[in-house]
């Protein structure tokens, strides 16, 4: 089974962060460029204060309208988080994110952020790990008959 580590070795382990007071627009722009669907928010020691997703922004527009977009990420963002470190492995975050109905855990080492996945960093390491399996299968079959 495929541990967190594993997936964030193969997709980097690059975090997108933006500070408290990051405008909306600024941090759909930052989605959008980097082609992610949620981006940590961070004060000045680095330290984990909120997630912002592509739903969120959604959310906040069908309901506040435009004023959304001169909001902060501060003011956005989701303060209870759930987050995962890099042993757990990629059955323990799919039933994390199952539970708690999120998209994207911050991955955090001795209160560090290490890395961030998504359902589908998730869902596709899972892919992998079972095609392996088959594989594996199939050529015990093969090389017993």
């Amino acid at each position: 089974m495929t541990s967190i580590a594993v997936i964030l070795r193969h997709k980097g382990e690059d975090v997108f962060t933006v500070a408290p007071e990051t405008r909306v627009l600024d941090l759909a722009r930052v989605l959008r460029d980097r082609r992610i669907g949620a981006v940590l928010v961070t004060d000045p020691a680095d330290q984990l204060l909120g997630i912002v997703s592509e739903r969120d922004i959604v959310q906040s527009l069908a309901a506040a309208g435009a004023v959304t977009l001169e909001m902060t990420a501060a003011q956005l963002m989701t303060r209870v988080l759930t987050t995962i470190g890099p042993r757990s492995t990629t059955e323990e975050a799919m039933t994390l994110m199952t539970e708690r109905r999120v998209r994207h855990l911050p991955v955090l080492d001795q209160g560090h952020i290490v890395g961030l996945v998504s359902i589908g960093d998730v869902v596709k390491a899972r892919i992998l790990d079972q095609d392996q399996a088959v594989d594996h299968l199939r050529a015990y079959i093969a090389g017993s008959g």
